[in-house]
């Protein structure tokens, strides 16, 4: 059976999303994981312990292992403090491959600290190399300057990175013009592979039975936000945009936000949830904004079905996984301008692209949406189609083991692999 070794030091398929840390990448190796498996592979995940009473290794799915490598103290920490961990994470993936003599086809690293400790390794075992970057560091620097925790070492660990990967997937259009303008990037190495959703997970629901579902008035129009709480997420923006689409446009409308940690007293992303609590009361719309926390993957449908619109306007976006999960249940989408939302979304025909940071704009975009309902629908349905035929979890993977074939077969032109009897004896 062919094997793939995922290595994704702090985005683990067990985490709880919502968090600073835990989202879209999180999904992105929990779905391509457990499709890969379906089509023949078998799948090993290599990501960071941070919690001293989780298995070193655990069987997750049908052929799919989560193997947790000891980088670092056993808990949490913000991905920005991992980067001294990561020659202990690589030397721990090298030393599990000369014991326990799996061999890889492939590896795929996902962001540039599991490609730092895994490229080495790589080279060491003669096995092909696919890095996602999910983040290119000097596009976080533009968007936020002093607020990039990362050392400015980012910059050029990325580009030895990219010199040296055989393969770099990039996940929509921008991110392959960022990687060849901001990397002098190979075009020939790079092969666009998107994002996507389960639709087993999300659907369409009825709009009035989801309200019931959670509580909410039927006669009212409802945005939903949905996401990390982070800064660049954009969440102030949509706040203050609710604003003015009352007040201004004389539109009843509330918004419900989920994701982030709220009254658990656990550290992370509370100060973001309270500078958002404090805008809304400044904007005079506290009384319509609901904060939820996070919520399981397995109620999102509700959530989306019984929003009039999903809304996301984050400063830039590599690529955005909650914009296609909002079309796949058939719900309008505005979203920033910017990265993966500018793929993903149609405007004009699956929603509207308006600026960051411009809830004037904003606040027009949700008001058409609001008066139009015609409108809203089509857009919905058109949404869902483009989701279906371009986004499922399933299309993506059959397109990275395209990728992936296609590394073995010019491994096995070009070299031949080292044998564990080799790998053992250097070390």
């Amino acid at each position: 059976m062919r094997r793939i070794a995922i290595v994704s030091e702090h985005a683990s398929p067990l985490a709880q999303l919502g968090g600073i840390d835990s989202g879209g990448q999180n999904v992105y190796v929990a779905n391509v994981a457990r499709q890969l498996s379906r089509h023949g592979y078998c799948i090993d995940v290599f990501t960071r312990l941070d919690n001293p009473y989780l298995p070193s290794e655990m069987d997750w799915d049908d052929n799919v292992r989560i193997i947790h490598v000891p980088a670092g103290p056993a808990r949490h920490l913000p991905k920005e403090s991992l980067l001294p961990y990561m020659e202990d994470f690589g030397a721990y993936l090298l030393e599990y491959i000369r014991e326990n003599s799996p061999q890889y086809d492939v590896i795929h690293a996902n962001f540039f600290m599991s490609a730092m400790a895994a490229l080495p390794v790589a080279r060491h075992t003669g096995t092909p190399l696919a890095v996602t970057f999910h983040a290119l560091g000097k596009v976080r620097r533009q968007h936020q300057a002093s607020a990039d925790l990362f050392p400015d070492s980012r910059f050029s660990i990325e580009e030895d990175i990219v010199r040296n990967a055989d393969c770099i997937i990039a996940e929509c259009p921008q991110d392959r013009q960022d990687l060849i303008a901001l990397y002098d990037a190979d075009p020939a190495r790079i092969r666009m592979v998107p994002c996507g959703y389960d639709p087993e997970e999300l659907q369409p629901l009825d709009a009035q039975h989801a309200r019931r579902l959670l509580g909410w008035d039927e006669s009212v129009f409802h945005i939903l936000q949905l996401g990390r709480m982070v800064p660049r997420k954009g969440v102030d923006n949509v706040i203050r945009a609710l604003n003015r689409l009352r007040h201004t446009h004389n539109v009843d409308a509330r918004l419900c936000v989920v994701g982030g940690r709220t009254g658990n007293g656990v550290e992370g992303d509370t100060p973001e949830l309270d500078r958002l609590a404090d805008i809304a009361l400044k904007e005079k719309v506290a009384d319509y904004v609901e904060f939820t926390g996070s919520r399981s993957r397995n109620v999102l449908s509700r959530y989306y079905s019984a929003a009039d619109v999903f809304v996301t306007t984050p400063w830039y976006e590599p690529f955005g996984i909650t914009p296609i999960e909002a079309m796949a249940c058939s719900r309008p989408v505005i979203g920033s301008d910017t990265g993966g939302i500018r793929y993903t979304v149609v405007h004009g025909r699956t929603g509207f692209l308006v600026p960051p940071k411009d809830p004037d704009v904003l606040a027009e975009r949700l008001a058409t949406v609001a008066q139009d309902r015609t409108l809203a629908i089509k857009m919905g349905l058109a949404g869902a189609r483009r989701a279906r035929e371009l986004f499922t979890w399933r299309r993506v993977a059959m397109q990275l083991a395209d990728v992936f074939e296609d590394l073995g077969q010019d491994a096995a032109r070009n070299w031949s692999r080292p044998s564990m009897e080799s790998l053992h004896l250097a070390s």
